[in-house]
């Protein structure tokens, strides 16, 4: 029943990430849709992080793949909050859907890492099923 209330809490902080996200595109006084190009970021910030764990199988505390997943995850994550200042530096977008965007950003990352502390330690599963 836990794993059932964690993903309904996580599922809700990820709702209103993108309503945070919608809001600073959608707003009559932004009414820009550039910034909906941090979805992008979204979709791949996951993914170093899934390989390394397929790839891995040991749990020493340092590990070469796991690290260079850690890096290249916080290298989508620092583009993803650059993106909206980049925009907004550039007056492509105004100042207020920036803030938006990026609080959006923030609670869609901590919805992301809430799901791999929830969901990604020590449990049965098993990749050779697949």
């Amino acid at each position: 029943m836990a794993g059932i209330k964690a993903l309904v809490g996580l599922s809700f902080s990820g709702a209103i990430g993108l309503t945070f996200l919608l809001l600073g595109c959608a707003l009559e006084q932004y009414g820009v849709y550039w910034p909906l190009f941090v979805l992008i970021f979204y979709v791949l910030s996951p993914i170093p992080t899934f390989i390394s764990r397929r790839l891995s199988d040991d749990d020493s505390s340092s590990n070469a793949c796991r690290e260079l997943a850690y890096f290249l995850t916080t290298g989508i994550v620092v583009s993803s909050f650059g993106l909206p200042i980049v925009l907004a530096r550039n007056n492509t977008i105004r100042w207020g859907a920036c803030g938006l965007v990026m609080t959006g950003n923030a609670v869609i990352f901590l919805t992301i890492l809430g799901f791999f502390v929830v969901f990604g330690g020590g449990d049965d599963f098993s990749w050779e099923q697949w």
